[in-house]
């Protein structure tokens, strides 16, 4: 079966909701392992990040009640 950005971030925003916050590169690892590889990419400072479909899907989705904490690279509900 065809895994999408939906599925990922569904994973996303269950996380949070169960844990209260998902650093990212815990996501990064399991969205990796498990998802797969298609879903993530090395941006242009040389980190891993999600891909561009699954935050858009993760934003849509959360409608504003998980933050980025720039800081300390997680997510958290708010």
């Amino acid at each position: 079966m065809e895994v999408t950005a939906q599925q990922v971030s569904e994973w996303m925003v269950k996380e949070i909701r169960l844990k209260g916050s998902l650093y990212q590169t815990d996501a990064i690892e399991y969205v990796k392992a498990n998802f797969g590889e298609q879903f993530v990419f090395v941006n242009e400072n040389g980190n891993a990040s999600l891909s561009k479909e699954v935050k858009k899907a993760f934003r849509k989705l959360h409608g504003g009640r998980i933050a980025w904490d720039r800081d300390g690279f997680f997510w958290a509900w708010t």
